[in-house]
């Protein structure tokens, strides 16, 4: 029978995780999920200051000694050099692109990030904004199991939408944050080539990723820059096409050799039951994965993102995570502290 570690979102005390006890599925969902070993250390005040929702004012600043906040910083010094000078490839979508909060936070931690020498690529869909533009429009949306229904008018839109708007909206707010950004789509020099999608019938010019060249992208990274990149793609005789943002992230991590894959969802992770935000999967590995899929305990939406996460391993990332976007700062939370904000998927 197997047992997994689940953890509330949030933190607990040390003691707590000695004493907690083993979380056992029913036997007809046997999932071999590996043990819990996100162990928290000294990580307590840096995560607590992180996930802090509360606008601080001048007076709750003087209220934080020099001291404690050297102590915090000083707590996030193992994490910095374990990453320092790795690509970290993050998909950037859901809630986080819908609240304009959320996104500065998110801003805000890529930058951080950047400056202390992670190599960040940052890729992003835009499935909010591509609606909005096609009301204006009148013209309707249509999804088939999940996905757009692309046809012509509706390829032009996207294109305009993800290359055109949110990519440069998000490149000026990198750059007026203290970092150096460069917007791109999969079209620019043929980063992703696509093929029609399998269902292509239905859904139209919504692709699949052929292949991946990310010579472009080596010596911005090399140069501390932020390749900023929409998930479009062209065919081999120019055709653009819709790729899905997760996809496109994972593709890419492979191809540049990533230490880390982070897709950014509007769910805590990985739920052993989907209705308990308490009963998040901390860490697990593929072949837990596997068996919760085919126990259908990881259903809908979520089976993609993991599919996704297994594929990159599989083609040499060294871990994947799905995390928290609706929580603030959940990236630094991720890669600065032992808890991380959601799911980690290892091979």
């Amino acid at each position: 029978m197997l047992a997994a570690k689940t953890l509330p979102l949030t933190s607990p005390q040390p003691t707590h995780l000695e004493k907690s006890n083993v979380f056992s599925l029913p036997s007809r969902n046997i999932l071999p999920i590996t043990k819990l070993n996100r162990k928290i250390k000294t990580t307590t005040r840096l995560k607590s200051s992180l996930n802090s929702t509360t606008t601080v004012s001048e007076t709750s600043k003087k209220s934080t000694s020099a001291q404690t906040r050297v102590e915090i910083l000083s707590e996030a010094l193992p994490f910095i050099q374990k990453f320092r000078n790795k690509t970290i490839v993050v998909k950037y979508g859901g809630a986080a692109m819908k609240s304009e909060s959320l996104q500065s936070s998110v801003i805000d931690d890529i930058v951080l990030l950047s400056c202390v020498g992670l190599r960040i690529v940052f890729v992003h869909g835009g499935g909010p904004e591509i609606n909005q533009w096609l009301a204006r429009l009148n013209i309707k949306p249509s999804f088939l199991n999940g996905l757009r229904v692309t046809d012509a008018s509706t390829m032009e839109i996207v294109s305009m939408v993800l290359v055109g708007k949110v990519n440069k909206h998000l490149v000026s707010l990198i750059n007026k944050a203290g970092a150096t950004a460069v917007g791109l789509s999969g079209i620019d020099g043929r980063i992703l080539t696509a093929r029609p999608s399998p269902n292509s019938a239905q859904l139209g010019f919504v692709g699949d990723i052929a292949s991946v060249d990310p010579t472009i992208i080596r010596p911005l990274i090399d140069n501390g820059h932020i390749p900023v990149i929409a998930s479009v793609a062209a065919d081999v005789a120019g055709q653009s096409y819709n790729i899905n943002a997760d996809t496109a992230a994972g593709e890419l991590a492979a191809a540049l050799g990533a230490e880390k894959l982070i897709l950014l969802t509007d769910v805590a992770g990985v739920l052993l039951d989907k209705d308990d935000p308490g009963s998040l999967v901390r860490e697990i590995d593929i072949k837990g994965v596997k068996k919760m899929i085919e126990s259908g305990v990881i259903g809908g939406g979520m089976i993609p993102k993991v599919n996704c996460c297994v594929r990159s391993l599989a083609q040499g990332v060294t871990t994947t995570s799905i995390i928290d976007g609706r929580l603030k700062h959940s990236l630094l939370l991720e890669i600065l502290t032992d808890e991380g904000a959601g799911t980690m998927i290892t091979g």
